[in-house]
């Protein structure tokens, strides 16, 4: 990741603060400034000068450090990839782009997820609390989504013809809520969750 904080000196806090934002690669509007000594120009020959120096500081991004993060861990795997966000309030949407992410996504989406839940961490850690980060790519989750709500009303339909419950694999939070939202306005059956994660799973039942 690039670095975030820096000091530099030179001969006037001027001089120092451009040094400063070269090596972040950033604006004043980026940055916090901090002048710890303004320096002095010192007497005849500059006898007893100093250099300024100053402290610059990246603020905090949350989209440049979810994408850093990201950027990062896809070219530890191998892979060449964008990464497209898209920001409102306090969702960041992220959208992977690429050639060959089956391994990005995983067995049932557990890569995505757990890569999803560490761009959380990251994001989060770094001061932004509650911001929620949505990993996405090859639209995997409306794909995904679009499984869940046909097998909702698949085993819902047997649930009333077999007047028994059914329960379903474990499941991540998300994918538990997506069948509890289908199945919520469903008058004959009722669904709940049950068991410890990461085995906790959906139980559809008559009401």
């Amino acid at each position: 990741m690039h670095r975030d904080r820096i000091e530099k000196s030179g001969k006037t806090p001027e001089e120092a603060i451009a040094a400063a934002l070269k090596v972040l690669d950033a604006t004043q509007e980026d940055v916090t400034i901090e002048i710890v000594d303004p320096g002095a120009k010192g007497g005849l020959f500059g006898i007893g000068g100093r250099p300024a120096l100053v402290a610059v500081e990246r603020k905090f991004d949350p989209v440049r450090t979810a994408k850093e993060f990201l950027r990062e861990v896809t070219l530890a795997m191998g892979l060449s990839v964008a990464i497209e966000t898209t920001r409102k309030e306090k969702y960041l949407n992220i959208n992977v782009v690429g050639e060959n992410l089956g391994i990005l996504i995983g067995k049932r989406g557990a890569t995505l997820d757990a890569l999803q839940y560490l761009t959380n961490l990251v994001v989060n850690r770094c001061g932004v609390p509650e911001f929620s980060v949505i990993l996405d790519t090859e639209n995997y989750r409306r794909r995904r989504r679009e499984t869940l709500e046909g097998l909702a009303h698949n085993l819902a339909r047997k649930v009333k013809a077999i007047r028994k419950p059914v329960s379903l694999e474990p499941m991540s939070r998300y994918e538990r809520h997506v069948i509890h939202t289908v199945l919520q306005h469903d008058k004959s059956v009722r669904t709940f969750s049950e068991g410890n994660e990461p085995f906790r799973h959906v139980v559809i039942t008559t009401k």
